[in-house]
């Protein structure tokens, strides 16, 4: 049934917006969330949180007239409980039906649509480069990205096509004009804005050495070769090959203060070396982005923040709230950047988590080899990202 077609609920139900909810989930209330959707959905990707109590029973559970006490029986009446689904009609046909019978009920507006478009901004205020650097942070799917602005000037990291609005509202609204949008390299996991920032008169730029993997629109961007750097006010953002999570994969270092890694590097992991060339050419990946973090990311100062393109649900933020951690600390926390070439090939492909949600169609977008309109682009990288070598947490071996 399509969420269109159920019915309006006879009572009234109460809608909760999902900047709220989360922001109820970060203040630390306890919740109850119901979840709708298939089991497969749900199992895949939901809301969790250490203060969250997560129920699966799907809609058509309820859709007959006499609803099973069995699944009723799964249900709490002595708390409030959040219905959700995944745009929002199921959630409120179910909580009306709940709501008939006496529980204390809301539902999600616009369901896990809803919450993928929840994007917040944080200040790195461990960033102590020229200007201020803020990170992006999308929960639903663990993205980051990166804005720097200074000088009446600004440029953004790893944009999503999602938000490209947003991050021209934003430099609007800061008073600055934005001139760069940078990708560290063909993402497997979202649909990048770094094209659509282009066309709207933003100087895209994608890095030189990914070109090769089939980019079809090369020629109509600033190609980054290593080395190379940009102004942004009086800060300087400088190229730097880190190869590893695929050929192309290059790294920005902001003002000598934050590297933005990508995939190559995240706070509480490395990255996964097979979404590019398979299983058959992940163990080649891994010696080279061993080379890359061994050469080019480790020799940096200990106090050189890292910044990723991704967080999962293992990593701890920063006393800023922010997804970064500074390399000297990394090294201490993180035996597979201590670890000899072998031993850290053999780790980082004993634990790779499935390969994120619809990869392929997402690289050839990304490539410029498949078209899709926004509400596909939208629907393609709903989900986990999954770039990351280990489902677990590295950071605290």
């Amino acid at each position: 049934m399509d969420a269109d077609d159920f019915p309006t609920p006879d009572v009234e139900v109460e809608t909760i917006e999902p900047e709220a909810l989360k922001g109820r989930i970060d203040a630390g209330e306890d919740l109850t969330l119901l979840d709708t959707r298939m089991g497969s959905d749900y199992e895949e990707w939901r809301i969790d949180g250490e203060n969250v109590t997560s129920i699966n029973v799907p809609y058509y559970e309820f859709l007959d007239d006499e609803i099973d006490e069995d699944v009723l029986d799964r249900i709490p009446e002595d708390r409030e409980v959040t219905v959700l689904c995944a745009k929002g009609g199921a959630s409120e046909y179910v909580a009306g039906e709940l709501a008939e019978r006496g529980y204390d009920v809301n539902h999600l507006e616009d369901g896990m649509n809803g919450w993928a478009g929840i994007y917040e901004t944080v200040e790195v205020t461990g960033y102590d480069g020229a200007g201020t650097l803020l990170q992006y942070q999308r929960p639903s799917s663990g993205c980051l990205g990166y804005l720097l602005y200074d000088d009446g000037e600004a440029a953004v990291i790893d944009p999503l096509r999602a938000f490209t609005d947003r991050y021209l509202d934003d430099a609007d609204d800061l008073g600055v004009e934005l001139r760069y949008a940078f990708d560290t390299h063909v993402h497997a996991d979202h649909i990048s804005g770094v094209r659509d920032l282009d066309e709207a008169g933003v100087e895209g730029v994608i890095p030189a050495a990914a070109v090769d993997r089939g980019v079809t629109y090369a020629d109509e961007l600033t190609q980054a070769e290593d080395g190379d750097t940009f102004a942004v006010g009086d800060a300087v953002i400088e190229t730097v090959a880190t190869p590893g999570h695929t050929t192309g994969m290059t790294s920005y270092l902001v003002d000598e203060s934050l590297l933005a890694t990508g995939d190559g590097l995240f706070i509480e992991s490395v990255a996964r070396p097979d979404l590019e060339e398979g299983d058959d050419g992940a163990p080649d990946a891994a010696r080279t982005l061993y080379e890359s973090l061994q050469e080019r990311v480790l020799p940096l100062p200990d106090d050189t923040l890292i910044g990723g393109a991704h967080f999962s649900d293992a990593a701890v933020p920063a006393d800023d709230g922010t997804y970064t951690a500074p390399i000297g600390d990394l090294v201490e926390e993180m035996d597979a950047l201590t670890m000899e070439e072998d031993a850290f090939v053999e780790l980082i492909l004993s634990d790779m988590p499935p390969r994120p949600a619809n990869y392929e169609d997402i690289i050839a977008t990304n490539l410029g080899q498949k078209a899709v309109d926004d509400d596909e682009a939208f629907a393609l990288e709903l989900g986990p990202n999954n770039c990351a070598a280990s489902q677990e947490s590295l950071a605290d071996d």
